[in-house]
């Protein structure tokens, strides 16, 4: 009887193991902190701090009907930078009509001890600058969330190192046993086609805020292709034993008429 070149974990060198192993451990703790950084840069947006919601991502992405960029910033990602008495005195300055008087008086102190090590315009030109009434002003306009540029240079980004992330996953997620056959192939291929629904997906809640339950519901389908990925292969190389009659082809598939792997 004839073998096709399918081998499982267990018909693997122990060095290669360890190789997929360590690899799973590095990747996992990646995915891990992608998780957390998604979290605390969304999470807030909506006035509520304490999780992450599709009226988060939606102002993420659409922008905000009632905030402008400098208060969705301070109600999101920027909130722990400064105490709630200061955050409240710049809310109220905006909320006044953000005047260059109010400005001098009460805000620029303020953005003085707390943020020109980032925000002076020069330490990191991508960041607006805060130094001057002239800088502040840009960010006090209506909030209408991530840019054309912003999105495009996050998206080759994401294109390509998710990619690279799931085809080696995934390259190790092959050498499992799993029937039926359909399933190991719909685990594998579903991340790929989710990294292609999430990216265009932040295109479209730009427009129309109505898909950002889409880039929500590709997240998740993401990372439960990645977790049944990992918590797979790390089970099946480790503890996982084949059936008997796979067993004995030293891990290899038999050719059974018209053969699976």
């Amino acid at each position: 009887m004839s073998n096709r070149q399918f081998l499982h974990f267990s018909a693997l060198p122990m060095s290669t193991r360890m190789v997929y192993t360590m690899t799973l451990l590095v990747l996992g703790t990646g995915y891990l902190f992608a998780m957390l950084q998604v979290f605390f840069s969304h999470a807030g947006l909506d006035g509520n701090a304490k999780n992450i919601s599709a009226e988060d991502i939606r102002v993420a992405y659409h922008g905000s009907e009632s905030d402008t960029r400098l208060e969705t910033a301070l109600k999101g990602p920027m909130a722990d930078m400064l105490p709630p008495e200061e955050r409240s005195v710049i809310f109220k300055w905006v909320k006044d009509g953000s005047t260059p008087e109010g400005y001098e008086q009460k805000v620029k102190p303020i953005l003085e001890s707390r943020c020109l090590a980032c925000h002076d315009g020069v330490a990191n030109p991508h960041l607006p600058n805060l130094s001057n009434f002239e800088g502040i002003s840009k960010v006090v306009e209506k909030d209408t969330g991530a840019t054309i540029p912003t999105l495009v240079r996050v998206s080759h980004i994401h294109l390509f190192g998710i990619t690279f992330i799931f085809f080696i996953v995934s390259s190790i997620f092959t050498h499992a046993y799993m029937r039926p056959l359909w399933m190991k192939c719909v685990i594998i291929v579903l991340p790929f086609l989710t990294i292609l629904t999430d990216i265009f997906s932040w295109y479209l809640t730009k427009w129309i805020p109505g898909f950002a339950w889409f880039i929500i519901a590709s997240g998740a389908l993401m990372g439960i292709s990645f977790t049944a990925q990992w918590v797979v292969s790390m089970w099946q190389m480790w503890f996982y034993k084949l059936p008997p009659e796979i067993e004995g082809c030293g891990g290899a598939l038999p050719v059974m008429g018209r053969s699976q792997d």
